[in-house]
């Protein structure tokens, strides 16, 4: 097994289990249950999506388009954050 995704949050390991799992790679999501003892911590490094050593590459395709993608609904819910937080003058 390979280390195909370090995940933020345990939603995004799991979005990138199921894309990878409807594209036909297996994948198993590594510390998913130490979420619990971590609390209020950044989970970073303690969550990771892992695949077998054959399907790594095709993997890398599909994690490398889903980050893209994930990157971009972080960037667009930031810039909906910070227009919420511009008052206009009436």
């Amino acid at each position: 097994m390979r280390t195909a995704y370090h995940a933020e949050t345990l939603i995004d390991a799991h979005l990138v289990k199921d894309a990878l799992e409807h594209a036909g790679i297996p994948a198993f999501i590594a510390g998913e249950f130490l979420t619990g003892a971590v609390g209020q911590l950044p989970a970073r490094d303690f969550i990771a999506v892992m695949v077998p050593d054959s399907a790594s590459d095709e993997a890398d395709d599909i994690v490398r388009a889903l980050d893209a993608q994930l990157a971009e609904a972080r960037a667009a819910l930031a810039a909906d954050d910070d227009l919420d937080a511009v008052t206009i003058p009436a």
